[in-house]
């Protein structure tokens, strides 16, 4: 693990919890929460709930239609939030961020708009062992219907990604590569530049699953040289149903439409059609529009505090967690990379993790237990699921402390 940083002496914590009214609750007939379940989704802060109700009870109307006040105004909320999200990941232009509803929808829109075109019997995808489900599945789907093929790269025993393996599977038939930047489950954080000057050489575009960096890092998509950058909102303190697709804008201009309808469409004629330039001819119907309105507000509340904060505050979390959990007889921790985000996977000599998940639930603690959409992961630690804790700056050392007592009691439960 990388050195720990120091949390600013301006980090005010308890303020910072008090912006999240879900943290004050309590659960199991008055328990305190304690949440610890951030890489399945983030909670979310006053101004976020606040912008989705203020747009909904005072600028609701559709998006790039009408020409009265409300729609103006509606239109100009939900574009900008392209603006600001194009400002957070450093795009070149807002014109090569399309809304989506999440990673998911964005990685399928390059598997069915950019790779099938493309494939034909012999070629390859390249990803990794240590991928979501999201980014591998899609690619299986286009390969099965092209006659291509999908490669997985290793990982070793600390969960790290065989670099110089991943290099070598770049051979002549992969069309395109797949990469997480953070592994939802092991908390590795991959080394995209790297690994996008290699495949630069060889003429392979990129794709990075962002998911689980955005919410704990800059990500300057230009400073990484990837071609295709797919994120989330809902992990990232916005509403569920957002997320985007970055691309090169000559990606974007050759792909053809994924879905077709409303909005995307310049003219519309039963001898054909021609459709508006990117990002709009991705984006047919009716969006997700307060989610994005969420979205931008939650963007600028990550900027209100800073992601040098955020870090800091992530990190001496993790590595106290870490320590804490390597104290107890009987745990087994997954993933060990030297640099990674705060999540960490264990199981616990003798107990199966969604017992494990289910009793610290009765104790007030949030975790996730299973495999985590992440299947050929357990696979390559024999194991059937892992029980993992995530964290984000709003948890504190003395949540810490309570879950580790919880797991001692449950522990002494099972034992």
């Amino acid at each position: 693990m990388n050195a720990q940083p120091k949390t600013p002496a301006t980090f005010d914590i308890q303020r910072i919890r008090a912006d999240f009214p879900v943290l004050s609750r309590t659960v199991h007939d008055g328990k305190p929460l304690v949440y610890f379940d951030n890489a399945n989704t983030s909670q979310k802060p006053v101004s976020v709930i606040e912008a989705v109700n203020r747009h909904y009870r005072e600028t609701n109307a559709n998006v790039a239609r009408a020409v009265h006040q409300l729609g103006e105004e509606s239109t100009a909320a939900y574009e900008g939030a392209r603006d600001k999200l194009a400002r957070f990941i450093n795009a070149t232009s807002r014109n090569e961020l399309i809304l989506t509803s999440g990673t998911t929808q964005s990685i399928n829109l390059v598997a069915y708009s950019y790779a099938l075109p493309q494939l034909k019997p012999g070629d390859a995808i390249l990803t990794t062992v240590m991928e979501h489900h999201a980014n591998i599945v899609p690619w299986q789907l286009v390969a099965a219907r092209s006659g291509a093929k999908v490669k997985a790269a290793p990982i070793d025993q600390r969960g790290e990604l065989i670099v110089e393996q991943f290099v070598a599977m770049l051979t002549p038939e992969v069309k395109l590569a797949c990469v997480a930047h953070v592994s939802n489950v092991l908390g590795t954080v991959n080394p995209v530049r790297e690994i996008a000057r290699e495949c630069k050489k060889r003429g392979i575009p990129l794709l990075v699953d962002g998911s689980q960096a955005v919410p704990h890092r800059p990500v300057d998509v230009q400073a990484l040289g990837c071609d295709f950058y797919a994120l989330t909102g809902h992990k990232m303190l916005a509403p569920t149903g957002t997320g985007a697709l970055w691309a090169k804008r000559e990606h974007l201009e050759a792909m053809p439409p994924f879905f077709g309808g409303g909005e995307m469409i310049r003219e519309v004629g039963f001898n054909g059609t021609t459709f508006a330039p990117p990002p709009h001819k991705f984006e047919a119907g009716t969006p997700n529009i307060a989610g994005f309105v969420g979205l931008g507000a939650a963007i600028d509340y990550y900027e209100s505090i800073g992601f040098d904060a955020i870090h800091a505050q992530e990190q001496d979390l993790l590595h106290y967690a870490t320590e804490r959990l390597r104290e107890i007889p009987g745990v087994r921790l997954f993933g060990e990379a030297r640099e990674k985000e705060a999540v960490i996977s264990f199981l616990l000599e003798g107990a199966q993790a969604t017992d494990l998940a289910t009793l610290l639930d009765l104790q007030g603690v949030a975790v996730r237990s299973g495999h985590h959409c992440a299947h050929p992961l357990m696979q390559f630690f024999n194991v059937p699921a892992t029980l993992r804790v995530s964290l984000a700056f709003y948890n504190t050392r003395e949540e810490i402390d309570v879950f580790i007592a919880a797991l001692l009691k449950v522990r002494k439960l099972l034992m």
